[in-house]
């Protein structure tokens, strides 16, 4: 993730209503399935694929600032994309988000 906001391709990809706090939605960008977290108020978008097993993150519970993996129980941090527990210990990507103009945006690559 970039820290120089004004190089970033943003995509947009939903208006800002449809993510309140403690929802999540799952949205194509750039040909990779990115999941858009509202954890109290913050957004955070990480790849919707666990890197143990290539399944969905997006099925899993949210705890905190983490979500689980359905199917073994590999925690991800939504903030940086690192897998926190195994069996997972390859991070998942991790997008920077913005809200512009009531727009949720996700930056590309």
């Amino acid at each position: 993730m970039t820290d120089d906001v004004a190089t970033i391709a943003w995509v947009e990809v939903a208006p800002e209503s449809e993510l309140p706090p403690g929802t999540h939605r799952v949205y194509e960008v750039d040909g990779r399935f990115v999941a858009v977290y509202n954890v109290g108020g913050e957004l955070y978008a990480i790849e919707d694929l666990c890197s143990h097993d290539g399944n969905p993150l997006s099925d899993g519970p949210v705890e905190g600032h983490e979500v689980i993996c359905p199917r073994h129980g590999a925690r991800f941090c939504l903030r940086t994309g690192a897998a926190l527990t195994p069996p997972a210990y390859e991070p998942v990507a991790s997008f920077p988000v913005a809200v512009r103009g009531g727009r949720i945006c996700v930056g590309a690559s």
